[in-house]
């Protein structure tokens, strides 16, 4: 059986912050490290370490800028060890807060080492629940450490508390702040806590996809994907069951591929009728499943053969295209931004379904923002546009149509357009109707070496006023120089074949929209078994409450 040996940890300037050994006796941290950082960067995460005795596996993650390592000098599963270093900085994260730190490390040593026990029992991985996991180790609590540095009870000993003597008050037995021992409960559900009460009975589902396109030149989609996640909050008392139904204009088993659930769905409801997910829920926020979507469908690479009326189309909220070698030089470009009129965030018109599903679940009203599921819109919206290293600047960068803030200083390797949401309804305002949308357009001009020297091959040309007759007869060209008869013609046609190489070959969009998921996916109910569930009490009807998000960071990109 594959062990894990030891887990070292360190703070973002490779300081020792943890080390804890499991099992048998693996190199120490100082000699780990330096092999690590020996490799280039960007570093795998599984490293081979030959010149250790014996020779090991190192897996190592990074979160929060605090590195992860773990060596193991026997086969083990690989995915096995990452995946286990991915959830233990997830259960730091629950028991001492977002994001990671030093300090919060350094603050709960005792903390950190009783989940490192739990999760890990001689080398073998048992326990990674959170919801199991705090059944066993307690959370660190500033009340209850204020509480005991002072010397009253709490749930931890403190040093600074009296010693209990015969002749003392501290020898009787004195109430905890805490859980007690006295009775020990475990839930019959291993993701979930035992004896969980909620005053306030609710239940939120969100769903969030990540838009991935790629544009070609002509604006035909090349590839185009989203990734979803689906993240449940359940605090509810008891253990309920629940059913969540999703629904899918082309179908659950057309859209979806390649679904990952958390251990609590039931994978045998989901083989037997697809988009249903019957599970007991952990208590608190979790991962309930995640999936990819083909917005292309099946038959887009057919599609890419055939004839120009059978090209898939995407009702995206933004497309941008690159306009490059303009000008009478060829040092100019231009950068158009296409929104979609759909994502203007006004409801066309009433519908019974626009702000609730089925089952009584209604809650994009909870945003901040106009975006609701019947009037989606988009908020601030960034277009990011690299350039070749060889540019030097970018002169007259300016927005000749729309608007938005465009940013660039010499040296930056890309020009930054960002569009707020303010900006983004004025454009839609604009918008003369006729289902085109509204669009937004910067230009600029790119500058490469300095105009000065005579061997700036690879900017624009400047010429001076003066003129020279290279026919004249006093005029002799130096030995081993031919004489130049260049036309103008061919000079701009040089000229421009050399600022070629500066034009920007790509754009990527950045954006968010509220109340709208490329895919189409859609919570139709969220149910709870009366009868399957136990400790919620009869007549309690817990809140339910949906919300959709897609966000697209760089993943809208146009190539030229």
């Amino acid at each position: 059986m594959s062990t894990i040996e030891a887990l070292y940890m360190f703070d973002e300037n490779n300081t020792p912050l943890l080390e804890h050994v499991f099992n048998g006796r693996p190199p120490s941290s100082s000699t780990i490290l330096p092999l690590y950082l020996a490799h280039p960067a960007p570093r795998p995460s599984l490293v081979f370490l030959p010149n250790t005795n014996p020779p090991t596996l190192l897996y190592s993650v990074i979160q929060d800028q605090l590195l992860f390592l773990c060596p193991c000098a026997s086969d083990t599963e690989p995915l096995q060890v990452l995946e286990f270093l991915h959830r233990l900085g997830d259960v730091l994260e629950d028991f001492l807060g977002p994001p990671l730190l030093a300090n919060k490390i350094e603050a709960n040593y005792d903390v950190v080492a009783q989940l490192l026990n739990e999760m890990v029992d001689g080398g073998v991985i048992s326990c990674t629940e959170p919801n199991a996991l705090r059944d066993m180790v307690d959370a660190p609590n500033f009340m209850k450490s204020l509480l005991g540095g002072v010397g009253l009870p709490s749930s931890t000993p403190s040093s600074l508390a009296p010693s209990a003597t015969p002749f003392s008050l501290a020898s009787r037995p004195s109430p905890r702040l805490g859980p007690t021992s006295a009775t020990p409960t475990t839930s019959p559900v291993p993701w979930r806590r035992a004896n969980v009460r909620h005053t306030s009975n609710e239940m939120y589902v969100d769903i969030v996809e990540t838009l991935a396109v790629t544009m070609s030149p002509s604006g035909r989609p090349l590839a185009a994907i989203a990734n979803g996640t689906i993240a449940f909050t359940a605090k509810v008392s008891g253990i309920p069951d629940l059913m969540l139904q999703l629904g899918c204009p082309g179908g659950i088993l057309n859209t979806v591929s390649l679904p990952v659930f958390h251990p609590c769905v039931r994978l045998n409801r989901w083989k037997e009728q697809p988009g249903e997910l019957s599970f007991v829920p952990p208590d608190g926020q979790f991962v309930l499943a995640g999936y990819e979507a083909d917005l292309l469908g099946p038959t887009a690479l057919d599609a890419f053969s055939s004839t120009a009326k059978s090209i898939p189309k995407l009702n995206i909220p933004a497309t941008v295209s690159v306009h490059p070698s303009l000008g009478p030089a060829g040092s100019d470009f231009e950068v158009r931004l296409q929104l979609n009129p759909r994502f203007t965030g006004k409801t066309p018109s009433p519908h019974p379904s626009s702000a609730n599903v089925k089952g009584g679940i209604g809650r994009n009203a909870g945003f901040s923002g106009t975006g609701t599921t019947a009037a989606p819109a988009i908020e601030q919206m960034i277009v990011h546009i690299p350039l070749p290293a060889s540019v030097k600047n970018v002169s007259d960068l300016r927005v000749v149509r729309g608007t938005g803030d465009a940013t660039y200083a010499p040296g930056d390797r890309e020009i930054r357009w960002a569009v707020s949401s303010r900006e983004i309804s004025l454009l839609m305002s604009q918008d003369r109707g006729g289902g085109v949308g509204a669009t937004a357009t910067l230009r600029g001009t790119v500058i490469g070496q300095d105009d000065e020297s005579s061997d700036a091959l690879d900017g624009p040309v400047a010429f001076s006023t003066s003129t020279y007759d290279y026919d004249d007869a006093s005029y002799q060209a130096p030995s081993g120089f031919a004489k130049d008869h260049t036309s103008p013609a061919d000079a701009d046609a040089k000229r421009i074949k050399l600022n070629k190489v500066l034009m920007p070959s790509c754009a990527t969009v950045s954006f968010s929209v509220k109340g709208w998921l490329p895919s189409g996916i859609k919570v139709e109910s969220l149910n709870l078994n009366q009868q399957r569930s136990k400790g919620l009490g009869s007549g309690v009807t817990p809140y339910k409450g949906v919300k959709y998000l897609c966000v697209s960071r760089k993943g809208v990109e146009s190539r030229c």
